[in-house]
């Protein structure tokens, strides 16, 4: 073969490897979370896990958001698929948005606890990042168990050391007809963008 065939075939090679490593996302992003991130009631690609996507795309991040977020999951369905979601995706960083159905369903609060931190400490072994997604229950619930409830993740984040989202739908409370289905409970469209903002400011220190 002539060399500077041979050369070229080389250049060509080393072009196409590079093109190929540039393409890959250089981080992956594993939402695990229940119906608060899997667009319950609304179009898919309104929710805010896809304007995630779509906002890392629109700042040049080179950054893939994997979805496994299941309507109706606990903390204890989410440990069972931890695993084989960690060897799948490979996250660099994984959203933790569960504990809320544990709560609707007046489950023990030690038991979610130690299934969130079981996912936690999962999630760190493989060398993810952890960003801890809190969330409260219903004032029919009761203080007690509202508080109780409320505390379980900031306990969390202190044992963990990592950030924690106090309350994911703080900023749709006093606009609650406007952002809310009718079921009283799951954001609508409209809220998602403000949800995406609001997540944002915790997302992005991580990425």
């Amino acid at each position: 073969m002539n060399k500077w065939i041979f050369f070229g075939l080389i250049i060509g090679n080393l072009f196409f490897v590079s093109w190929a490593t540039a393409s890959q996302p250089k981080g992956n992003i594993l939402i695990l979370g229940d119906s608060l991130s899997a667009g319950y009631g609304i179009n898919i690609a309104q929710s805010w896990p896809v304007l995630l996507q779509e906002k890392v795309e629109s700042q040049q991040l080179n950054v893939k958001v994997h979805n496994a977020s299941i309507s109706g999951q606990t903390s204890a369905e989410g440990l069972a698929q931890i695993d084989q979601l960690l060897l799948i995706s490979q996250p660099k960083l994984v959203i933790l948005e569960l504990g809320a159905n544990d709560g609707l369903r007046g489950l023990s609060i030690p038991a979610m606890q130690d299934n969130l931190q079981k996912i936690i400490s999962k999630s760190q072994q493989s060398g993810a990042k952890v960003l801890l997604v809190g969330i409260k229950t219903p004032a029919n619930y009761g203080k007690r168990y509202g508080n109780m409830f409320e505390t379980s993740f900031k306990t969390l984040a202190k044992n963990h050391d990592i950030p924690l989202v106090p309350f994911m739908l703080e900023p749709l409370f006093g606009a609650k007809d406007k952002y809310v289905q009718k079921d009283g409970l799951h954001p609508n469209a409209l809220a998602q963008p403000i949800l995406l903002d609001h997540l944002w400011t915790y997302i992005k220190p991580q990425i």
